[in-house]
This record gives C-alpha cells, structure tokens and sequence, in this order.
C-alpha cells in the first residue's frame, strides 16, 4: 500500500508534531499506510511531552515529494508554512483551526477545518466518528497539544469544546492536566541554552496580507525580561529575516505565560501597521499588549485587517 506523509507547519509547535503522530495512528487504525514527519526542529516543550508520553520523535524531512504522492497536512493549510515542494504532491486532507488562506488543488480533498483551540480536539472527534478507541499515550499527547496552544486553557482562542476534550482526555492518560500543563509550559518558556536565531524562528509563521508578507513569531516566557534583555541581538536577525524572505514587517511576540500579556519587538518598513492595528505607539520597537497572548486570533486577523484597509 502507497504510503502517506502527515506533518504540521514548519517550525513546529507541540500541536503541529503531536496532531501528526497522533492522525498517523488514527490512520493507520483504519487502514491506511501513514507516517508522521516534522519541516522542522522540534521545541522543549514538545520534548517534554514526547518524552512524558514516550513516543519517538517523527523523523525530519526536507522533501516531501521525493517519498510520497500524497499528504495530509495538520494545524496549517497556507503554502508558504508548508512543505518547499508541496506543489509537488497531492493534497489529499487537510486538519486545522486556523484561517484558511492561500490555498488551492486540482483535486478534490477531504478539508475538516473548525474554529476551535487546537487541532487534537477535531482528532478527538475523528477517533469517535471511527470508533477508534484512544490509548494512554495518544490522549497525553493530544492534551498537550490542548494544553499549548490554549495556554493552558487561559487564550482565547480555547473553547468549551477544547475544554471538554481535554478532560476527558487527562482521565484517559492518567495526568492532572493543571499540573502536567504547567510543568510542560514551563518547560517550552525555558530559554537559557537558546541562540536569539533560535528564539525568533523556534514558533515562527509567515502570513500573505494582501500584497504582504508578514512574519510573526511568538515567545513564550515565565520572565519576558529575560527575552527582552537581547533585543538588540534580536532587532539585528529580524531586520536580516526582512532582507532574506522580502517581508513586509516582522513581529515577535514575548508572551508571559503567566501573566497572559505580551509584549511585542517590530522592525519593517510597514512598523507603522501595528501602532495602527492596535491604537498605540511603538517606544523604540516596542510595545505592550495587555490581555494579548494570541497570534491566531489576536494578531493576525487585526493586522491583516489593517493591511486591508491602510
């Protein structure tokens, strides 16, 4: 049987990995030849929850074309976050949460897209369509996945839905999802060993808005000061990333995690968007976005809105 490549986003997040390890088995359940792969380098966090769980690190690929005629994509639809050559395969499905932009086929596809928190909690509901019973180690990593992308229930990208999946998936693996949560957050915010190249590329997406490309970077911190304290270093590798991929602005967000505000680093010849997106003014690059901790629905749709309409 012809093999299926499943994989996430480049620079992938714990949703990303853990939603293509986890749809592989469920394919694989039902009959299908499924692998997961990774685009890129995985963080701390998503070891921390690999390794709780105990489940191997999906193998990294640079060419998806070479290897199979079809993929499935998880948690990312848009071209430019997916695979270099994903023009030369077959999409045959795709899972995500996100918006759905930048995106066609020549084929038909199965598309299961909804506005939930985390792609795990559509996958959830795929192993009870396929009556498909979820071992221990699949429902820990699909509450990790919950777990990050809501951090830890508190974004408001989270929903009832994410909130009742995650329940019943912590009695399943058998964790307290409050304390595993904090401790696996905890882990992903720990930047001690990390290069600042490595911080702003770590959970980094580029978006098209309208004529423009955007990247938006995130951070995740128990001290954003510690984050903050290299922002000259920083400033320097944003402005290279702006040469090097024709980007219209950078913004990397530091979010505190504990806290649930971030604060953002903007360099671009288009700075200006986001005093405008978000009614403020940037002193020297920078800003603070009280009750910000969302790049899905707290950034990119209020930029792309201002890009819109400048």
């Amino acid at each position: 049987m012809e093999k299926t490549l499943i994989f996430g986003h480049k620079n992938p997040d714990t949703d990303t990995i853990t939603s293509a390890v986890v749809y592989a088995y469920l394919k694989n359940q039902i009959g299908s030849n499924a692998e997961p792969v990774r685009l890129g380098e995985i963080n701390e966090e998503t070891q921390f929850a690999l390794n709780y769980f105990k489940t191997d690190v999906p193998r990294l690929v640079e060419k998806v074309a070479p290897e199979a005629d079809n993929v499935i994509l998880v948690d990312h639809n848009e071209r430019q976050q997916s695979a270099d050559d994903i023009e030369d395969v077959r999409i045959a499905e795709v899972i995500d949460h996100h918006r759905i932009s930048n995106f066609e086929t020549s084929e038909p596809l199965y598309f299961r897209a909804e506005p939930v928190g985390c792609t795990a909690t559509i996958l959830l509901k795929l192993f009870k369509e396929n009556q498909v019973e979820v071992p221990k180690d699949i429902a820990g990593l699909m509450l990790s996945a919950i777990i990050s992308d809501s951090l830890l229930f508190k974004s408001p990208t989270c929903t009832e839905e994410d909130i009742a999946a995650a329940e019943e998936l912590a009695k399943i693996a058998e964790v307290d999802a409050q304390a595993y949560g904090l401790d696996m957050l905890k882990a992903g915010a720990d930047i001690s060993e990390k290069t600042v190249e490595q911080l702003i590329s770590l959970d980094a997406k580029v978006f098209e808005m309208g004529d423009h490309r955007v990247e938006i970077a995130q951070v995740n911190a128990i001290d954003p000061a510690e984050v903050l304290s290299l922002k000259s270093d920083i400033e320097e590798m944003l402005d290279l990333a702006i040469v090097e991929k024709n980007l219209s602005l950078f913004v990397l967000a530091v979010t505190d995690i504990l806290n649930n505000d971030s604060t953002v680093i903007v360099r671009g010849a288009h700075a200006s968007i986001v005093e405008k997106a978000f009614d403020l003014s940037l002193d020297n690059n920078t800003a603070l976005l009280k009750g910000v901790v969302s790049r899905k629905k707290q950034i990119v749709p209020v930029l792309t809105d201002t890009f819109k309409n400048q």
